[in-house]
């Protein structure tokens, strides 16, 4: 447990983050708590991503402190963790103790996380700035007041609190915007690994199997190689449960004639995928089946293309909202006569009631990565541009509920297609691309069962 672990990736965003600093300021950032789920069992532990994202540390009860260089003194960082106890390791498993964290995770210096009080009252003593997340925990918000007022208690011996607070996560956002090479291998392996449970569950996939049985084929294929966790509860929706976004139930069976929309992703190493694919369950599509799909495939190459360093990150979703507002208008989803364009379709939001969300987000160390979509720069607040190593996902989708001058061969049918991209210099690369997406494909890998 204590042999070599690379820790650069760490170190340098520990030393961006302190160069972001104003001199001698005084960063915290704590890991999250664990929490009972019911009695005396508790939900299986995930590390906070800011916290293991400068760290890479995953042992709960763990909080960092990043002192800002000033003058001749350098930048320091300070790991606060569990004592080594060698009594609750036979019955909770490994934990470092900070002597090994330190060697290990490359810190200057390591403390037992119940000395974390008495030293942060010296470590803010003359500091001039706090950064931290501010209002992010109530028990780190009461923990800061009580060392803010432990430091001004000393005021008449000429040490002073520090003047004002910054909030630490902002800054991070950015820094996790974009993603660096080690990262983007990482969302690859978790992309490859989803992408094969997706076409093991298309294999498994027959009339008459319950929506729970296909997750347990995501679920088995995930652990299987390796990921940790799902990245998310998982969808799995067929028939009408697909035209319900959030629909997680998989307590249905899957009838002859229905699609089933799977949306499941892994975690690996702290890194999450994302993907979705929508398949017959008898293996072959029908006619409307076919043309909607087809519709949605098409809008999903339309938001690609818009995916270009510089570009606007709301031209993705422009992108797939005119190709699939125009398929509406074609296939008599959206009444022409009130609408005889796309633009007009699009201006007056025809499209809504069937497609009703974002083509995507951002992806990284959490499913819905941080960072804003758009400029916080600017007094408009515009769409931010694409930059490269920026990673998100593209996902139209389609949704048709019974209704009044809805086509009666429509109904009940949810389709959505997500993929994984990182945007490259020159366009986007897609990590997902593994998972069977076209017609064809499906069909043909469907047929060998």
């Amino acid at each position: 447990m204590t042999g070599q672990v690379d820790t650069s990736a760490f170190v340098e965003r520990r030393a961006r983050l302190a160069a972001r600093m104003e001199p001698g300021a005084v960063a915290v950032l704590a890991t999250a708590p664990e929490l009972l789920r019911n009695g005396d069992s508790e939900y299986p532990y995930r590390h906070d991503s800011y916290f293991y994202y400068l760290t890479g540390y995953t042992e709960p009860e763990s909080v960092l402190v990043l002192v800002a260089a000033l003058g001749d003194a350098p930048a320091r960082a300070i790991l606060f963790c569990r004592e080594k106890n060698v009594e609750r390791e036979i019955w909770d498993g490994f934990r470092y103790g900070p002597e090994a964290a330190r060697a290990t995770f490359g810190f200057d210096e390591a403390y037992p996380i119940g000395e974390l009080d008495a030293q942060m009252a010296g470590l803010l003593a003359n500091a001039p700035a706090l950064y931290y997340a501010l209002g992010h925990s109530a028990a780190l918000d009461a923990q800061v007041s009580g060392w803010l007022k432990a430091v001004r208690a000393k005021s008449r011996t000429g040490i002073a609190a520090p003047s004002t607070t910054h909030h630490l996560l902002g800054i991070l956002d950015e820094m996790r915007l974009l993603k660096d090479a080690g990262e983007q291998a990482l969302m690859g392996r978790a992309a490859s690994i989803a992408a094969g449970a997706h076409a093991r569950a298309m294999r498994f996939t027959r009339p008459g199997v319950f929506e729970y049985e296909i997750e347990a084929e995501l679920l088995h294929e995930f652990r299987r190689h390796g990921a940790q966790f799902p990245a998310y509860t998982p969808i799995v929706a067929s028939g009408a449960n697909a035209c319900v976004l959030h629909y997680n139930a998989n307590n249905r069976p899957c009838l002859d004639g229905q699609l089933v929309l799977v949306d499941a992703g892994c975690e690996l190493d702290g890194y999450a995928s994302d993907i979705t694919r929508t398949w017959p369950v008898n293996g072959r599509f029908s006619a409307p089946q076919r043309a909607l799909y087809e519709l949605v495939l098409q809008a999903q190459q339309a938001a690609f293309a818009a995916i270009v360093p510089g570009r606007p990150y709301s031209d993705v979703h422009t992108a797939a909202v005119n190709v699939l507002a125009g398929g509406m208008l074609e296939l008599g989803l959206i009444d022409r006569t009130k609408y005889g364009t796309v633009e007009d379709a699009v201006l007056e939001k025809a499209h809504l009631p069937f497609y009703m969300h974002g083509t995507g987000h951002w992806l990284g160390m959490d499913v819905h990565d941080v960072g804003p979509y758009r400029d916080l720069t600017l007094p408009d607040r515009p769409s931010r541009p694409l930059l490269p190593g920026m990673a998100l996902t593209v996902e139209p989708g389609i949704y048709v509920r019974p209704g009044e001058g809805v086509p009666e061969e429509f109904w009940n049918i949810g389709i959505r297609i997500e993929d994984d991209v990182i945007v490259s210099e020159s366009g986007c690369r897609i990590l997902s691309g593994d998972a069977p997406k076209s017609v064809a494909d499906i069909e043909t890998l469907m047929g060998e069962r």
